[in-house]
């Protein structure tokens, strides 16, 4: 039952709700009490009815349920984005309530973000992570519509991506001491740091050369290790070059099944942060990389590949990737010199299968001859 009445001073408008709960709002104009009246109307015909009292929950409150209820992120996930939360959101938002977040103002946010030098790639990730939060209460019934949505954001520049060469690795492996090993099958593998790090003596198949990532640990909460699954949970084999598997079985002499494949001198997990520091900045600087983080190995994992003759869905396997898609889009650059190429392998085809015929406009030697003007 709805209704709208005057009492002299203003205009009514009321209604029961399906919970039988009656609702009303106070208008100047009968034609603003109507419009009220008719859009709480049709969102509880469609279902996108919010509850007014559930949006006066401040942003502060609801980001730390938002990123509570989150069980299913990875430690390494969780403080990048606890991070993020205390570092560009909450001091903005903490205090405003969820029904008072509006697009503009979340506009002027962002643009406040990018106006006060903070990089491209790191206000689209407070954003994202606002834009996680507000989600978050669209699907608990607190908003209707998420007002982060559309925002303006600044375009990411992708920085050069640096691949070394094969004698550039060599460079850097003999320079590097007692991570000679690591240089190689990272820069070999593509495996990430982490998946090094927790690669176990039983997941190494030197018959078939091939090393299976099953694990990956993380340096988290101020040097707490977090073991887990690899990135985006996704398990995979990776081939070993012939040399490394070498290697690697003079490496492994004598390790039982469950020991780690590398560790520190002292048997310790390898942690990226102590290796920078002990030898791989100083085996940089040696190999003429300067500034080469270990993360890059892995890009010149993926070059190596494409340059011995890898197809992108080889690449994919190796590196993990969730999809071919995302390969392609990350090394895109590596795949441009196969344009070259295929034009070329086409031109043959084409040629090859019109030897002796006559196409529709002509053999392949009356157009070469009109091409030329000959």
């Amino acid at each position: 039952m709805a209704s709208i009445t005057h009492d002299g001073k203003a205009y009514r408008a009321r209604y029961r709700g399906p919970d039988g709960r009656l609702r009303e709002h106070r208008f100047a104009r009968k034609v603003d009490a109507r419009r009220w009246l008719d859009e709480q109307t049709s969102q509880h015909v469609t279902g996108t009815y919010v509850e007014p009292a559930l949006g006066r929950v401040t942003v502060g409150d609801w980001s730390q349920r938002w990123l509570d209820s989150k069980g299913n992120l990875k430690a390494s996930t969780r403080d990048r984005y606890a991070g993020i939360l205390a570092t560009h959101v909450r001091p903005a938002w903490a205090t405003v309530r969820l029904d008072a977040v509006t697009h503009d103002a979340v506009q002027a946010w962002t643009a406040g973000l990018t106006a006060s030098g903070l990089a491209a790639a790191s206000v689209v990730k407070a954003h994202r992570v606002l834009s996680m939060v507000l989600a978050y209460a669209v699907r608990s019934r607190r908003l209707a519509s998420n007002p982060a949505d559309g925002v303006t954001l600044p375009r990411v520049v992708r920085a050069d991506r640096r691949y070394l060469r094969a004698d550039q690795v060599a460079a850097l492996s003999n320079a590097a001491g007692p991570g000679r090993l690591v240089v190689l099958v990272l820069a070999y593998t593509g495996l990430r740091w982490g998946e090094l790090a927790a690669l176990r003596t039983s997941r190494v198949d030197l018959l078939r050369r091939r090393l299976h990532v099953a694990e990956s640990v993380t340096e988290v909460d101020g040097g707490r290790l977090d073991w887990g699954l690899p990135k985006s949970h996704e398990r995979r084999w990776v081939p070993l070059p012939r040399l490394l598997a070498d290697a690697l079985a003079v490496q492994l002499a004598g390790k039982a099944p469950e020991e780690l494949a590398f560790t520190t001198r002292h048997g310790a997990v390898l942690r990226v942060r102590g290796a920078r520091r002990s030898w791989f900045d100083r085996a940089a600087v040696a190999a003429g990389v300067p500034g080469l983080t270990p993360h890059e190995l892995r890009h010149t994992a993926a070059s190596l590949a494409v340059s011995a003759g890898a197809n992108v869905k080889a690449v994919q396997a190796m590196l993990g990737h969730a999809k071919a898609s995302m390969t392609l889009d990350v090394y895109a650059d590596l795949f441009d010199d196969d344009l070259e190429a295929v034009g070329e392998r086409l031109d043959a085809v084409a040629r090859a299968a019109s030897v002796g015929k006559v196409w529709a406009s002509g053999t392949v030697a009356d157009l070469d001859e009109r091409r030329t003007g000959r």
